[in-house]
């Protein structure tokens, strides 16, 4: 056959369809049915969820391809000379920051029209949204916990009308806030990597000077930032004690140039490539408040690490969702996808890892509501101490390893870009880094541990035990409640014990510690959602297939020996083995 007639042929695949995606999600449907008020789901809670989804599906997601097909870039001279340091985002990214106002996707936590509630909705609506939203979530979730400071603090001036900014709903005066801590030294410590020094001023204000290596959202229009304030002999406080959080408006002066800011460079990253994220030079940056202490942090902490948590969920529920409408159109060896028993069995296992994930996060953001709405009880306030750090380091490595199962799904189309499954992968990637990697957050569980005296571990038990009881005439759910209280009871006998032990011992364990008590947690949420009037033969069948897993790591490691003191040198060794010299 000459060239010039060759053919291509008649097939080509259908695509993953992203349909609404709150009319797809049984789970969440289910689950606010159980828990919302019938007064909230009465006030068209479910037709404003159902609209925004649909909204998700036919407009949103293109405009977050199009903040993937069109990352920031800085400019940093305008065509006469000056400097400028302006970051060019596409118009999608800035149709996003209309949209969250406009949603409330941040107001929501603050206007509190659900009452207790509020953190649960506003935390859906951002599940719903978070896969298709370009990223912009992140500045939502650095927003979010701007606002949480400010308010922990007490509104009032000159933070007032950051205040209202950052949690309003009219697009044009809303505000998203950055987060600039890191310096080179690194992120997670900063009481002994934050370098930045600020001078006070005679006017009783104060300007910085220093070099922030990784600041997050830099378009945004205020921060937090860390600095140590110097004393007039211009010395500094070593340590935590030395540092203060800073509020500061990102401005320019009337030839456009940034006041007291230069942008060095964005940063080239594996993933979230739509969200710009630079090194600023900090020089003579004007802040109009004096510094508060560093524990300041810890509500913005609580606030960002549930939106990552959240970002997990809605990660592997939108690989899942498309994966399962594939598996509808897609033609394998002489049948669908769907009716290839090995791949419905990986679907599935996909599947229940989401509703784990997903169950542990929803209770989480209960805990923040309650909390937030003064009606927390002392046990609903430890919990929610415990589970913020097991919540976000347990779904941000559940996140990768589902969205990387679900690309295979896909064959050889999950791996290519236009697709935009590859996206989803990369920007999965950053859950387990930011707002402190497994290792810290499992560290910091210990730390929580020790500062409650182990109350936080007591409420854990006691509350996990609680959600059993549902179950216990439920003889479908026999097995997983046995399993649940097995792992209960095999791991408070370790917590016990481990009280006796070193330091060094804790800390080696802090990490299967961490995974022990989310599996079990999770375990028992899956359990009681599944003992409900209103479950589905789903909702039993996902809670017996997660208690099937090892649910305490920490007890089968322990007997293994990974927490001796012989450890740590056989582990270093191994890392370092040198080959011998012949």
């Amino acid at each position: 056959m000459p060239v010039t007639t060759a053919r291509i042929g008649p097939f080509f695949q259908d695509r993953p369809v992203l349909k609404n995606p709150f009319l797809e999600d049984a789970l969440l449907r289910g689950y606010l049915r159980r828990h919302l008020p019938e007064q909230v789901r009465r006030e068209d809670s479910f037709s404003d969820l159902c609209e925004f989804g649909e909204r998700v599906a036919s407009e949103v997601d293109g405009w977050g391809r199009e903040c993937e097909a069109t990352p920031p870039r800085l400019v940093h001279f305008d065509p006469w000379g000056r400097r400028v340091d302006h970051i060019v985002t596409s118009p999608a990214w800035r149709r996003m920051k209309d949209l969250s106002a406009q949603e409330g996707l941040v107001a929501l936590g603050y206007e509190r029209p659900f009452g207790e509630w509020s953190r649960v909705y506003q935390m859906s609506k951002l599940y719903l949204y978070s896969p298709s939203s370009g990223l912009y979530t992140c500045p939502l979730a650095m927003t979010d916990g701007a606002a949480k400071v400010i308010q922990s603090l007490g509104v009032s001036w000159p933070v007032d009308e950051a205040f209202n900014r950052l949690t309003t709903r009219h697009p044009g005066h809303f505000w998203t806030s950055g987060q600039w801590m890191t310096e080179r030294r690194g992120g997670s410590d900063v009481a002994s990597g934050t370098e930045t020094v600020a001078i006070p001023q005679q006017d009783g204000s104060y300007k910085l000077h220093g070099f922030k290596w990784f600041t997050s959202a830099t378009d945004a229009d205020m921060t937090l930032t860390l600095a140590r304030v110097q004393d007039r002999h211009g010395a500094t406080t070593p340590g935590s004690r030395g540092l203060s959080l800073f509020y500061a408006e990102v401005s320019r002066d009337q030839d456009g140039r940034l006041k007291g800011i230069e942008v060095q460079r964005l940063k080239d990253k594996l993933g979230t490539r739509q969200m710009p994220t630079a090194e600023l030079l900090l020089d003579g940056l004007q802040l109009s408040d004096e510094g508060r202490g560093v524990a300041s942090i810890a509500n913005m902490l609580t606030v960002t690490r549930i939106h990552n948590s959240v970002s997990a969920i809605a990660a592997m529920r939108r690989v899942v969702q498309l994966a399962r409408d594939y598996a509808t159109h897609r033609t394998a060896f002489g049948k669908l996808l769907k009716d290839h028993p090995l791949h419905m069995q990986t679907l599935a296992r996909m599947e229940v890892e989401t509703r784990a994930a997903f169950l542990l996060v929803m209770d989480v953001c209960r805990l923040l509501g309650r909390e937030e709405t003064g009606v927390a009880t002392q046990l609903d306030t430890l919990l929610l101490r415990l589970l913020t750090p097991v919540v976000k380091l347990y779904t941000g490595k559940q996140a990768v390893a589902v969205v990387s199962e679900g690309l295979e799904s896909f064959g050889g189309q999950g791996y290519i870009e236009d697709t935009g499954l590859p996206g989803l992968l990369r920007d999965a990637q950053v859950l387990s880094i930011w707002e402190g990697t497994t290792n810290i957050l499992s560290l910091d569980v210990l730390r929580c541990v020790a500062r409650s005296s182990g109350m936080v571990l007591e409420a854990y038990f006691t509350h996990t035990k609680s959600l059993l009881t549902g179950a216990s005439s439920v003889s479908s759910l026999a097995p997983a409640v046995k399993a649940v209280g097995s792992a209960l009871s095999r791991l408070g006998e370790l917590v016990q014990a481990a009280g006796a032990r070193p330091p060094s011992y804790l800390e080696l364990a802090a990490r299967d510690l961490s995974y022990s008590l989310a599996r079990t947690y999770m375990g028992a949420l899956l359990i009681d959602h599944a003992s409900w009037k209103g479950a589905s033969p789903a909702d039993t069948y996902a809670a017996l297939r997660w208690c099937e897993q090892d649910l305490c790591p920490l007890v089968t490691n322990e007997a293994r020996g990974w927490y001796n003191p012989s450890t740590p040198p056989l582990d270093a060794a191994l890392v370092y083995d040198r080959p011998t010299q012949d």
